[in-house]
């Protein structure tokens, strides 16, 4: 095996270990509160936990990444995977798996950190593109993989703490096809150089870009956190639903150098907030069968979402390094942390008024829960507009995707 495809590979397995993380952890949640009488309450603060520190990890990652370099990065990935995943077995009380949760969040934080800019480094042109959306192709994949396994075990009688075992798996081979292996320097010097990376951050194309993560990120994640609980009351299976949009996002991912290639990283982008924006609207008004059509259309639409802004920032914005991609990737999960509460508010809402017209029990479910997918369109429907800002601004400065893999 080449020194770079050993890189990729591991990077792979990392991305793994951080998706068995969040779906591994969210199987077996009702069993820990179970068994060590947690309060809902105190299980969303775990989860939290989970959410607050892969950005703060990514932010550090990116602000050391050419100083310590990725492999040390990743060296404390490792360790954060490990500890947190151990912490979790044994800790059994409430503020060890808040500790451990949150060292598996910066385990997870530096794999972004550590390997979106080795990916970046290490590949050119439409190839990078097409690299860094197989490499993220693993989050949604590794979910799949983590639920199905979680739901093996549950149902073979398998603890959970031999599930989060299962967590180490990967980890330990990311940590083996790791060693020994040198990261490649940086394509662009200034790279090198905090106050260029600042420099870089602060012009117009890379805030724009700000704008339009915060909004690809909660139209990735603000509806699949609710939809299942909206769609369990619609005559839709909720699993069935996260199963097909993850597995269409990963199937989507490994194509995506493809796409780049056909349409431009832009053209990508903004085609993908059209399907979003049809996927979560079509989510606000049908039920049955036809969410399964939904789900096909939104697993299409935010596929390539996460993948071509860190490497339109990577390919468009070099200058401003590791650290622009770790900040951009942060920006996306602060986002989906901060909208959470605010979606909870709206389905409150909703209800109310569902309530005031008269419907109850599941129907007053449905209702509410449709209607703030119907908030939640707006997203996307944003989104369109500043993609087609996005898409003639790169075309006028001239700076399109290479057509050419290299």
């Amino acid at each position: 095996m080449t020194h770079d495809k050993r890189l990729f590979y591991g990077s792979c397995f990392a991305l793994i270990t951080t998706a068995l993380s969040f779906s591994i952890r969210a199987g077996i949640l009702p069993q820990l509160g179970e068994e060590l009488n947690l309060s809902a309450e105190q299980l969303g603060f775990i989860n939290s936990m989970w959410f607050w520190g892969f950005p703060i990890s990514m932010v550090i990652g990116g602000l050391v990444y050419h100083m310590v370099g990725g492999n040390r990065i990743m060296q404390f990935a490792f360790l954060a995977h490990a500890t947190g995943i151990i912490m979790t077995i044994y800790s059994g009380s409430y503020i060890g798996l808040m500790i451990s949760t949150l060292l598996i969040g910066l385990g997870n934080g530096c794999t972004e950190a550590a390997c979106n800019p080795m990916i970046a480094d290490t590949y050119q042109g439409v190839r990078m593109s097409k690299m860094m959306n197989r490499f993220h192709m693993w989050f949604p994949g590794g979910i799949v993989i983590g639920a199905l396994i979680s739901k093996f075990m549950s149902d073979a009688g398998f603890n959970w703490q031999a599930q989060i075992w299962v967590i180490l798996i990967p980890a330990l081979i990311y940590a083996y096809m790791f060693f020994g292996q040198a990261w490649p320097k940086a394509k662009v010097s200034a790279a090198t150089s905090l106050s260029q990376n600042i420099k870089a951050m602060i012009k117009p194309l890379f805030l724009f870009m700000t704008i339009c993560m915060a909004l690809t990120a909660i139209s990735e994640f603000g509806p699949q956190q609710w939809v299942g609980l909206i769609l369990e009351k619609s005559g839709a299976h909720p699993m069935l639903i996260l199963a097909l949009v993850t597995g269409l996002m990963a199937v989507a991912r490994y194509f995506g150098g493809d796409m780049v290639k056909q349409f431009n990283t832009t053209g990508v982008l903004l085609g993908s907030a059209i399907l979003a924006t049809i996927g979560i609207y079509l989510f606000s008004t049908q039920t049955g069968i036809m969410a399964y059509a939904a789900a096909i259309i939104y697993g299409l639409g935010i596929a390539y979402f996460w993948p071509n802004m860190i490497g339109f920032i990577a390919e468009y914005v070099p200058e401003s390094g590791a650290l622009g991609m770790s900040i951009i990737g942060a920006i996306g999960m602060f986002s989906t942390s901060i909208f959470q509460p605010i979606i909870g508010r709206w389905i409150d809402s909703d209800k109310a008024i569902a309530q005031s017209q008269g419907f109850t029990g599941d129907d007053l479910t449905l209702v509410a829960g449709q209607a703030t997918l119907g908030t939640m369109v707006l997203f996307p429907t944003i989104l369109i507009g500043l993609f087609t800002i996005l898409y003639f601004w790169m075309l006028n400065r001239q700076k399109l995707s290479p057509t050419t893999i290299e």
